[in-house]
């Protein structure tokens, strides 16, 4: 079972001074976001003005405020109002420029490079009766409350209904944590796996992030 620590997480400033940017995860794990060699990415971004967002050609971002009320997302010069909690998807190569109508905001980033790979943002409300697994292909990040992780059961114990496909593993700044419930604290990630899958219990809200390889048809 991984976490990755938020608090942990180095911050990046953007180039134009009007925020940071701290990676979660990424593959392949050695890329940078200046190379442009990674074939998707998870970030959490602090927007503390407003201004134009960087582009990323080949690529489809989804992008969800998750603390503040509203970004206000110009793409191409169609403007659209984000609330909290409501992911939207644009692609990386348009023109977009951000305005902070009601102050900073935090943002969850996943870019994922188009025809290859896609990315998906989903965000549910925990309960601490019924734990929600965590699969391989898939990040579980906590936006808000309490909550506490434990391995799932072994495979053999359970019968599995479905699972992620296989689209390699996620990489940042993770901790092998022991056996055993552990505490989340706000915007820490688990990393998901088919074997044992990673099981989150707590009241709050989490944002599960899925990427998928895409199938292409034999030539």
């Amino acid at each position: 079972m991984e976490i990755i620590r938020f608090a942990e997480l180095k911050p990046e400033p953007w180039r134009n001074g009007g925020g940071v940017t701290r990676e979660i995860a990424s593959h392949p794990k050695a890329a940078s976001a200046q190379d442009g060699a990674w074939d998707w990415r998870v970030s959490i971004a602090d927007v503390r003005s407003a201004g134009e967002f960087s582009t990323f050609p080949g690529m489809e971002r989804v992008i969800t405020v998750i603390d503040g009320e509203l970004l206000l997302l110009a793409v191409d010069g169609e403007e659209h109002p984000l609330e909290k909690y409501r992911p939207f998807r644009f692609s990386g190569e348009a023109a977009s420029t951000s305005a902070l109508p009601t102050g900073d905001i935090r943002d969850l980033n996943v870019i994922a490079r188009a025809g290859e790979f896609k990315g998906y943002t989903s965000i549910i409300e925990l309960s601490k009766k019924r734990a929600h697994p965590v699969f391989e292909g898939q990040l579980a990040v906590l936006l808000e409350g309490k909550a506490s992780v434990s391995p799932g059961a072994e495979p053999s114990d359970v019968s599995a209904e479905g699972s992620a496909g296989s689209n390699g593993s996620a990489h940042g700044t993770a901790a092998d944590v022991p056996t055993g419930s552990v505490e989340l604290g706000r915007y820490d990630a688990v990393v998901g796996s088919d074997t044992r899958s990673p099981e989150i219990l707590g009241r709050g809200f989490l944002a599960v992030i899925s990427i998928d390889r895409v199938e292409h048809a034999p030539s």
